[in-house]
């Protein structure tokens, strides 16, 4: 049985609800001709009046479609925080309310329109990508932090590492040391929290790379689920970035913070009304991302080597 979702008169996405339960609502004159609808494999919303055939069968869709009931007014007190009377009795128009209705979204902003009922969700690489450009934002940001943290409580790095024991033995230092270090952790995942629950659904780096995150039904999520996900994320690390590496073979490719969190990571023009634009490939960011972290990496262990043949050579001598 397909799963079908239709709109409201303010373009709301109302469902989703089985065939059975839209041909209830045709029958009961809830849906109109021109009433948009959707399910999964259909490029794009259509009007009810050309796919009622698919649903309810070419005899009855021929049936002309009894008028929706009217509209019904229900009265509430108005808030008084806009500067109306708090006493002053307000009329609202309301639609009749459907018992097939959930929870409504924008058709604009949420509404699940999927290209031949595809979704690009975003690879290791993207990810992988996306995750460099965010650690070197959050980690110059988390340095400043600490420096300062450091220069208020301790009177900066160097009287910190002449001193030590002196500034770690006092309850203030103590103290010092955790802000030191907490502060830039909450800060971090503020940062992610902030972000990913943004209109866009990405940090600076998602952007860069064309990704976002989404709920695992393609929604926004709430600050405080991406300010959670970020320690899952720290999860991920601390088992040999395994977490990260399940994002290569999972289904929908997830990672170990995403299954946690109940989230997905997929193409930018993924869940929209242009999902035609979605990207598999890299692209260019992702590419010069790989090549420049690849060359790091590389430069890393040949400065180690250097190190360790210069130790060595003064070692002979």
């Amino acid at each position: 049985m397909s799963t079908w979702y239709y709109s409201d008169a303010q373009r709301n996405r109302l469902g989703p609800v089985g065939s059975d339960d839209l041909a209830q609502l045709h029958a009961n004159g809830q849906l109109a001709p021109e009433v948009l609808v959707w399910r999964e494999g259909m490029p794009e919303w259509k009007p009810w009046r050309d796919v009622m055939a698919e649903v309810i069968g070419a005899g009855a869709a021929a049936v002309g479609v009894a008028p929706p009931a009217p509209p019904r007014a229900t009265f509430a007190v108005a808030d008084d925080g806009g500067g109306r009377n708090p006493y002053e009795v307000v009329e609202r128009v309301t639609s009749p309310a459907s018992p097939y209705a959930a929870p409504a979204a924008s058709l604009s902003s949420h509404a699940a329109i999927v290209h031949d009922g595809e979704v690009v969700y975003a690879g290791f690489w993207k990810r992988y990508s996306a995750y460099i450009i965010d650690s070197f934002i959050v980690g110059i940001v988390g340095f400043i932090v600490q420096m300062v943290v450091a220069g208020v409580v301790f009177g900066g790095m160097a009287a910190l590492q002449s001193n030590p024991t002196e500034a770690f033995g006092t309850t203030g230092g103590i103290i010092g040391l955790i802000a030191m270090y907490v502060t830039p952790l909450l800060l971090q995942a503020a940062y992610f929290g902030f972000f990913h629950a943004s209109a866009n659904q990405a940090t600076l780096g998602k952007m860069a790379i064309g990704i976002k995150l989404t709920d695992d039904r393609g929604g926004h999520i709430s600050f405080w689920r991406g300010f959670g996900r970020y320690f899952a994320m720290i999860l991920s690390t601390l088992i040999l970035f395994i977490g990260f590496v399940m994002a290569g073979f999972t289904d929908r490719k997830r990672a170990l913070h995403d299954m946690i969190c109940s989230t997905l990571v997929v193409d930018k023009w993924a869940f929209t009304n242009h999902p035609e634009r979605q990207r598999r490939e890299l692209g260019v960011v992702t590419i010069v991302i790989m090549v420049l972290s690849l060359l790091a990496i590389v430069g890393y262990f040949a400065l180690i080597g250097v190190f360790i043949a210069a130790m060595a050579s003064a070692g002979a001598h």
